[in-house]
């Protein structure tokens, strides 16, 4: 019983100690959200109730934030977030067979996370690196001039260092 409760209560003691070093100013939204999704991974809904009465805003107004931005995320991603980018660039040099393979070799969908925790995907619209593509990262390390079997070597590495 006490697993949940006792869980609650350290995140919720977690937010207060956050939440202290900011005035209850709602411009200082975008900042905690970042704070939080650095200290967690994700925004957990605890949390955004925790900001939601600190700064009077609505759980509504939080949850839109949260969702406009690519960067903030309500669900946890694994230990290896991987990254497709899709953008022009990228998109057109085959980076829709790097998701499509890595959908395949992982059992998830985009966004998704494997049931282990370890692994997560998603797409990205642009990392910067457009001479490079198609790119995909993991973990903000970023593979260049990928191919499906650059994919797979990488891919089989980074299992590797699970077993």
């Amino acid at each position: 019983m006490c697993e949940k409760n006792c869980m609650d209560e350290k995140l919720s003691n977690e937010m207060k100690e956050l939440l202290k070093n900011y005035s209850q100013d709602k411009s200082n939204l975008i900042q905690i959200l970042n704070e939080v999704q650095e200290k967690y991974g994700y925004i957990p809904k605890q949390s955004q109730i925790e900001i939601s009465n600190y700064l009077s805003i609505p759980m509504a107004e939080i949850y839109g934030v949260i969702t406009f931005y690519s960067r903030f995320t309500l669900e946890p991603k694994g230990k290896y977030n991987i990254s497709v980018c899709l953008g022009t660039a990228c998109f057109v040099k085959g980076s829709q067979a790097l998701l499509d393979r890595l959908k395949e070799r992982l059992k998830i969908d985009e966004g998704g996370t494997t049931p282990d925790g370890k692994f997560s995907i998603d797409a990205t619209r642009c990392v910067g690196a457009c001479g490079l593509a198609p790119v995909f990262t993991i973990n903000n390390e970023v593979y260049g001039k990928a191919t499906v079997k650059k994919l797979d070597e990488v891919l089989d590495e980074y299992m590797k260092k699970e077993d």
